[in-house]
């Protein structure tokens, strides 16, 4: 004794079988499902990204011209190797969160109010600073730009204490310049402090 199916044959002559539905699957559900999963795992684009930034910066260490007898083991490249290989760590242990189910909470805004609009006065001090001391570093050389640039950004961010900052500014700019041109042998310019330091 035989059954006949009641089911209509597909084009290749078999009879196809129906979803839960009684509908077939729509072709674009795998594209829906992997667009799904990533939108997940966005946070996998910042490790994208900081894989992108450690490479370039460990390539363009490794590409950097140092004669490594005048400057002793510690030089130029050491700090990009850190900063790259840094980059690289916290890239693969973060992709590796993410794949494990690891999510990110979302931002609560803390004591920021979110309907408030931007401060669009301290973002343009801020880059008139920074491309100020882009500008004057040539010339005043970096202790004097550094600084102008430390204190013009303390001002642009609110603070107003004119007889501290501009001490602190100049501190933390002649501590940057030591640091960089005497210890780790990238050359800043001195401009008219030059033969003073």
């Amino acid at each position: 004794m035989t059954t006949e199916s009641t089911e209509p044959a597909g084009p290749t002559g078999s009879a196809e079988t129906a979803g839960p539905a009684g509908s077939a699957e729509p072709t674009g559900a795998s594209g829906n499902t992997t667009r799904a999963w990533l939108r997940e795992r966005s946070e996998l684009g910042v490790c994208v990204l900081l894989f992108a930034l450690g490479v370039l910066v460990l390539t363009d260490a490794l590409t950097m011209d140092v004669d490594i007898a005048q400057r002793g083991p510690i030089g130029p490249r050491t700090v990009p190797f850190v900063v790259g290989a840094g980059l690289l760590l916290v890239g693969a242990l973060l992709a590796v969160d993410v794949l494990r189910g690891g999510r990110g909470e979302a931002e609560g805004g803390e004591d920021v109010d979110l309907d408030e609009p931007a401060d669009w006065r301290t973002v343009l001090l801020l880059t008139g600073v920074f491309l100020g001391a882009a500008v004057l570093i040539g010339p005043l050389g970096f202790p004097i730009a550094g600084a102008l640039l430390f204190w013009g950004a303390a001002y642009a961010l609110g603070s107003r204490h004119y007889d501290r900052d501009p001490l602190i500014a100049a501190g933390l700019s002649l501590f940057t310049y030591f640091v960089f041109d005497n210890l780790l042998g990238v050359p800043l310019p001195g401009g008219p402090l030059m033969g003073v330091l």
